[in-house]
């Protein structure tokens, strides 16, 4: 008995030793999951880019702006005297937060009338913004200390000299379920689009019907073309069911346009199913196929701020996170659902997509071409 599973058990070695592409993915994805979990992901992002909008250019506004940089959760990114500006910077999402000084603020401040500044946010996501203004209350106490000296030391009390009010943008309510249900948009079609085209080329190269494909004169593009159009058709199927149930079981609001959404849809879905396309000339069997989607969806989850947030990674993980396409579709299906962006808005993270698909559509080709040799 033992002679004869011994004899099993080599043949399992000697099989796994001769399919590499598992026994790569058996070790690549424990180790990726590592240092994915234990050195990218962080809950609590800090210098998170700020714009202020300096209408009184006292050294008051400017300690305070310098207060919050100190703080570890702002960075000044821009200074401008142009509220429309610090408007559209949030709504691109080039910037977090907008700092706005009243023209008023120094004078009110001196005569202690407890003068207002305004801290608008984006809080398309709450995880990304509640620790920085939780850190507020304590900047506001001690912000100005410095600068309230002699005569004005009369000011510094228990209560804060001026009052921060903070207005979150996009979802006033905090609510988690404005963030997250939209992102589903794109981790559902990025799981689908990819896996359904692998594993349907992969099929029919097991089937034996692949080599009936290869002996008609349909040329790789047409091939490919062929392929994905079906699938961009159950994309749309799968859009429309969440956008249906967003609205009425989640009340989640479509700012924007629905056709500008549309036009995004479309290429970020031939971007993945392009990619299940270059998979399903890689794997031999449907199982590598379904191995390989795995390996790409799990980056894609983690490091595109669908799960965390994005700007809580480190730098290395950020520039990651922008060569998959669904960290650009999510900023722009949150942009057009909760901000109402335009074109102009998002038309660098559609370009970024675009370019994504044409790379990946020129591997796979290449990769086919190979295989009709």
């Amino acid at each position: 008995m033992w002679g004869r599973i011994l004899a099993v058990l080599i043949k399992e070695f000697a099989q796994v030793r001769r399919d590499r592409l598992t026994f790569m993915m058996m070790v690549a994805i424990p180790i990726i999951q590592l240092i994915l979990f234990g050195f990218a992901i962080n809950t609590d992002p800090k210098h998170l880019p700020l714009v202020v909008v300096e209408a009184d250019s006292s050294e008051f506004s400017r300690t305070l702006s310098a207060a919050l940089q100190n703080s570890g959760y702002f960075t000044l990114i821009k200074q401008t005297a142009s509220e429309a500006e610090a408007d559209t910077l949030l709504a691109q999402g080039k910037a977090q937060f907008a700092l706005i000084v009243p023209p008023d603020f120094a004078s009110k401040l001196v005569r202690g009338e407890h003068p207002a500044i305004l801290l608008a946010a984006d809080a398309t996501d709450p995880a990304a913004t509640g620790n920085a203004l939780a850190a507020l209350n304590n900047i506001s106490l001690h912000a100005l200390n410095h600068d309230l000296s002699g005569s004005l030391t009369t000011l510094q009390s228990r209560d804060a000299p001026f009052e921060i009010r903070v207005q979150r943008r996009y979802n006033p309510e905090g609510l988690s379920r404005y963030n997250v249900v939209p992102g589903l948009i794109g981790v559902v079609l990025t799981m689908t689009m990819v896996m359904m085209t692998a594993l349907a080329m992969t099929r029919e190269r097991e089937r034996g019907t692949m080599e009936n494909l290869l002996a008609t004169p349909v040329r790789p593009i047409e091939v490919m073309i062929g392929k994905i159009v079906p699938y961009i058709m159950i994309g749309y199927v799968q859009v429309t069911v969440i956008l249906v149930a967003s609205r009425i079981l989640f009340n989640v609001p479509m700012v924007g346009s629905l056709w500008l959404l549309s036009i995004a849809l479309i290429i970020y879905i031939a971007a993945n199913l392009a990619v299940g396309f270059t998979f399903s000339t890689l794997a031999r069997n449907q199982m590598q196929a379904m191995q390989m989607t795995f390996f790409f969806f799990l980056p894609s989850m983690l490091l595109s701020g669908f799960m965390f947030p994005f700007r809580g990674l480190p730098g290395w993980a950020q520039h990651i996170g922008n060569l998959l396409p669904l960290t650009h579709f999510l900023r722009i299906v949150r942009g057009i659902m909760l901000k109402g962006n335009q074109w102009p808005d998002i038309q660098h993270e559609v370009g970024a997509i675009l370019l994504f698909m044409l790379s990946v559509a020129a591997i796979a080709l290449l990769r086919y071409r190979r295989t009709l040799d």
